[in-house]
């Protein structure tokens, strides 16, 4: 190594090492001093190091001080909304249970399985239930099962005290029965006693209140205060405090009266004010809401209504939400973007007079400029509506077009001058508006109700009890006989005529009015009278007439039967076979054949040409005169009756409608007469009807010169011949007593076995006196009905007044139980019960119905087939329950009208009874319909708007209709159009279009608009040459 040196070099190396040389350098060291203190791995004691009283002492619990300050608010807003949102939800929740399928078991506080297990041994449970209760809806079933698991459930009771317990709710059992609901209950591992169903409850049961009750709904604040994660922060933009809200109260309340930007983003959401009448929202209403009641319907659009027109668009928005449920979103956004236009429109349609109508219209020009706009729109008539003209003519264009390169070449180019040749001509102009048949149609079917109120007979009282509500309707005082009224004795009718009346010494008084007209005139006919009242004699002297006219002029007076044929249409198949039983008995010496047309009985041609009375049903006899080929006997026909005309109010009125419409238009073409007969039962606005069928409604004292110059000229003035006849309950030949009771329990099965006290209550009211007849919905609800009335009255020793006291009665009954074949009715036949349904045997059935004629049977148990099949009155009729199961709709629906009326005619026996007594058991909320049905007080509407493009389509393809015009004339025809003109608010009509509108034009051109367009693009039918053509 080299010497380093020393001297001045020496003395300079040691001076770098100075303080003075080093104080400003910042000297760093990359590796890490060793830790003296760092642990060594062997484990030490805590011991004295550590206090547990002070773990977590220095842990701060708190939140944002703006969280806390919108918590306050939301809690002070919440207690001043409390008693208007409970209230508003627990409407929300009876409505969602009355919507509801009662096949769907998401029922509230019921128990739901939440296991493919337990959700088998669930439906074995309902199957087991099911076998007890017989034919029930499901709500009825799960409502039992939810029972019969909470006493199961129940470990602090023993075995013989939940027999007993069961046995209270599904009558007695046998141990066997018992035995398997005890095992089912151990296989359902996950019920939890209160019916919680959508998860665990929170330890104070807060979250089960909520389940109940539901939750308001706050789209914006809440989201922040309930589902913010406290332990982050949260941004919120300086708009949502300052700037004005993107759904602010002008953009809701605008009701699509906007610039572009708007109409674009609530593109769908527009309504056009003419739509708008007093039932828009109610009839929007029954759209969304399936299945619901007219009553129910029209008081939930006045909620609505009510909710429009008041408040802030965040307030209404959330009260919407809450009274219509979260599913109905689209509608209440539809409701929310129009709210001015319904509130103000409706407000408008519902005026009752015109000085009602300018004060409203002073309202809304002084509330500014969005008012008048829609006010604007409202008086806009047809001809000065340019631009929707325009867009009408286009769309019509368009699809023209679309014609013309779907089938290509000349046709195409033919489609566009045809649509462009009704445009120019003027059938279209003026018009501004397509209509939504499907909004303007009633969806309720027969249970439509447009009457508001229901104004009962003197002498009516209600009687409320616990969980139902009781009204009485006394019977009505026969009509005292008039003065010069006398019965036609069967003696002094023409000699050729009397065979048909073989049996008979006289007609009855509704009979011998109707006796004149009916046998000696060809004039058309309606005759309104009550159940009983004798009305298929009245069509048998229309037979007679239409029969003389054919009579051959020689010695014996013989019958030419191949010039004519008649037509009787009859409601139902069960009904057709009896009718023809009837006429061919009657009319067996006049040597005149009566067949059977139905779907289950067909005719061929030889058949058809000789048959002289034909009995068919509407929709046999509809398809038969649809065929433009097959007009060789329907030409024939001279005599066209309509049994239970009424049935116009029904779902299967469009039918009826389009029959008389048809036989009208081809009385017109062919200017041969076809006399026709309409048998309804009383109705209220039987003047419309009569309308419909062109009969002659009369003038009072002119009625009789021109009744006898008709008799005497022969068919000179036969059209001003008075065909209308009406007849209310007090021409029924046993006044009718009647009992409405409505349930107003709302759970389920409560409200079964309430059904079944209160039947038992009112059968012993007469037991021992008279007979009873009970109508079920169901065949094993017959049996399970006379048991439970059977056993309930052998606890409560009452089973001997449903025996007679002599011994004789009691041994035919002994006997006649050997010879039964029904096991049921062999059980219940030896106590004076009886049962009767299709299922049963012929002799089985047969010997009920002798038995109880004979008056053996006291209580006799039957279905509906009993009503129609055979005439078996009954002092007391009682029906239990209004629903009944309908395999089209999947669901249990009310009875049909026909059914109940028909139901409480066999009440009261003719020539042994002063009045007869009907009972009916039903929900509350069907109370005031049924009411109405019975007493007069519902008119009858037409449902032809739900069919009309099947209809049309029938008629383009039978050639009848050609043109868009012919189709607007065709619609002047129907019972819609009478009906649309005496009460045009109900069917969407403006109450003022018939000031300038008389006839409707316009409107039925409105109706057809939509059909023109639709049948070509789904090919029923298209445009050539000027006419409409089959596709």
């Amino acid at each position: 190594m080299a010497h380093l040196g020393g001297g001045a070099e020496a003395h300079a190396r040691f001076k770098q090492y100075e303080y003075r040389a080093n104080s400003s350098l910042v000297l760093t060291t990359d590796s890490r001093p060793r830790d003296t203190h760092e642990p060594t791995g062997e484990p030490e004691s805590l011991w004295g190091k550590i206090d547990p009283k002070h773990f977590g002492d220095r842990a701060y619990r708190g939140k944002p001080p703006e969280l806390e300050e919108k918590l306050k608010k939301s809690k002070k807003k919440k207690e001043r909304e409390a008693p208007l949102a409970q209230e508003q939800r627990r409407d929300s929740k009876r409505r969602r249970m009355q919507e509801e399928s009662v096949l769907s078991l998401a029922e509230e506080g019921v128990y739901q399985p939440k296991t493919k297990e337990t959700r088998a041994a669930y439906e074995a449970l309902l199957s087991v239930i099911q076998q007890q209760f017989g034919g029930q809806p499901q709500d009825i079933l799960s409502g039992a099962a939810d029972e019969v698991l909470s006493v199961l459930k129940n470990e602090k009771v023993k075995n013989p005290d939940k027999r007993k317990e069961i046995e209270k709710l599904l009558n007695s059992i046998s141990n066997q029965v018992f035995d398997q609901l005890v095992s089912i209950a151990r296989l359902i591992t996950d019920y939890q006693d209160g019916g919680e169903t959508t998860g665990s409850a929170g330890a104070d049961g807060k979250e089960e209140d909520l389940d109940d009750v539901g939750v308001a709904v706050e789209f914006e604040e809440e989201e922040e205060e309930e589902e913010s994660d406290y332990d982050q922060v949260q941004e919120e933009s300086e708009d949502e405090d300052d700037g004005p809200e993107s759904n602010g109260a002008g953009a809701m309340q605008m009701g699509g009266i906007d610039d572009e930007d708007m109409e674009e983003a609530n593109e769908g959401l527009a309504i056009n004010v003419q739509d708008i009448d007093a039932y828009w929202l109610q009839r929007r209403i029954s759209q969304a809401f399936q299945g619901i009641d007219p009553e129910q319907s029209q008081k939930l659009a006045e909620e609505v209504l009510k909710i429009l027109a008041e408040g802030e668009d965040r307030d209404v928005e959330n009260q919407l939400v809450m009274l219509l449920d979260y599913d109905k979103f689209d509608l209440i956004k539809l409701l929310l973007r129009n709210r001015l236009k319904i509130v103000w429109c409706t407000r408008l349609a519902r005026a009752e007079d015109q000085d009602q109508r300018k004060k409203i219209e002073e309202d809304m020009l002084a509330q500014g400029q969005t008012l008048s706009a829609i006010l604007e729109q409202l008086h806009a008539t047809r001809a000065s509506a340019k631009e929707r003209q325009k867009n009408l003519e286009k769309i019509i264009r368009e699809e023209a077009r679309r014609l013309k390169d779907e089938h290509g070449g000349e046709d195409g180019e033919k489609d566009r001058r045809v649509v462009e040749r009704e445009v120019e001509s003027g059938w279209l102009k003026g018009q501004r508006q397509l209509l939504d048949l499907d909004s303007v149609a009633f969806h309720q079917g027969g249970l439509l109700m447009a009457n508001k109120k229901c104004e009962l007979p003197p002498g009516s009282y209600r009687t409320p009890h616990k969980g139902y509500e009781e009204v009485h309707v006394p019977a009505l005082k026969a009509k005292p006989v008039e003065e010069g009224e006398k019965p036609i004795k069967i003696s002094d009718m023409p000699e050729w005529a009397q065979p048909a009346f073989e049996g008979m010494k006289q007609l009855n008084r509704v009979q011998s009015k109707v006796y004149e007209v009916a046998l000696k005139t060809s004039a058309n006919i309606l005759l309104c009278a009550p159940t009983g009242a004798g009305k298929t004699n009245v069509a048998m002297l229309a037979i007679l007439q239409t029969i003389a006219l054919n009579r051959v002029q020689n010695s014996d007076g013989s019958f030419d039967h191949s010039r004519y044929k008649i037509v009787y249409v009859a409601p139902m198949k069960a009904l057709v076979a009896e009718v023809v039983g009837n006429l061919s008995n009657r009319l067996k010496s006049y040597n005149i054949v009566v067949r059977e047309l139905s779907g289950d009985q067909t005719l061929n041609r030889q058949q058809i040409d000789e048959t002289q009375i034909i009995v068919t049903t509407p929709e046999k006899w509809d398809i038969v005169t649809r065929k433009s080929g097959d007009r060789t006997y329907t030409q024939l026909v001279k005599l066209l009756i309509i049994d239970e005309i009424h049935l116009l109010h029904d779902n299967r009125g469009p039918v009826l409608e389009s029959i008389v419409a048809r036989t009208v238009r081809q009385i017109e073409t062919r200017r041969e007469h076809i006399r026709l007969v309409g048998l309804s039962a009383t109705l209220p606005n039987y003047e419309d009807v009569a309308l419909f069928l062109r009969v002659h409604k009369g003038d009072g004292k002119k009625d009789e010169k021109v009744h006898k110059k008709a008799l005497d000229n022969g068919k000179e003035d036969e059209k001003k011949v008075p065909g209308l006849f009406y007849f209310d309950n007090s021409y029924r030949p046993v006044p009718l007593a009647q009992q409405y009771i409505g349930i107003t329990v709302k759970k389920p099965l409560q409200r079964f076995q309430l059904m079944n006290e209160i039947c038992y209550e009112k059968v012993m009211a007469v037991a021992g006196k008279h007979q009873v007849l009970i109508f079920v919905h169901s065949r094993k609800e017959t049996a399970k009905t006379a048991r439970a009335i059977r056993d309930t009255a052998l606890a409560n020793d009452t089973l001997s007044r449903f025996l007679k006291d002599d011994s004789a009665s009691r041994e035919i009954l002994q006997s006649q139980t050997d010879l039964v074949k029904n096991t049921d009715l062999k059980d219940l036949l030896p106590y004076g019960f009886a049962i009767h349904h299709a299922g049963m045997a012929r002799v089985d059935r047969d010997l009920v119905e002798a038995l109880f004629a004979e008056g053996h049977v006291q209580v006799l148990v039957s279905t509906a087939t009993l009503a129609w099949g055979v005439n078996l009155p009954a002092h007391t009729v009682i029906i239990k329950g209004t629903q009944i199961y309908n395999p089209e709709k999947g669901a249990w629906t009310e009875l049909s009208p026909l059914d109940v009326m028909q139901m409480l005619g066999r009440a009261g026996r003719p020539q042994y009874d002063s009045y007869g007594e009907g009972i009916i058991l039903t929900g509350h909320s069907e109370l005031q319909y049924y009411l109405s049905l019975m007493n007069q007080q519902l008119p009858i509407e037409s449902q032809f708007i739900s069919k009309l493009a099947d209809q049309l389509n029938a008629e383009i393809v039978l050639g009848t209709v050609q043109n868009a015009r012919e189709a607007c004339h065709w619609l002047g025809y129907t019972y819609l159009y009478i009906r649309m003109l005496r009460n045009p608010t109900l069917y969407g009509v403006a109450a003022d279009v018939l000031d300038r509108d008389q006839f409707l034009e316009e409107r039925r051109a409105d109706l057809v608009s939509p059909l023109i367009l639709n049948l070509p693009c789904i090919l029923m039918c298209n445009c050539r040459n000027d006419s409409f053509v089959k596709s």
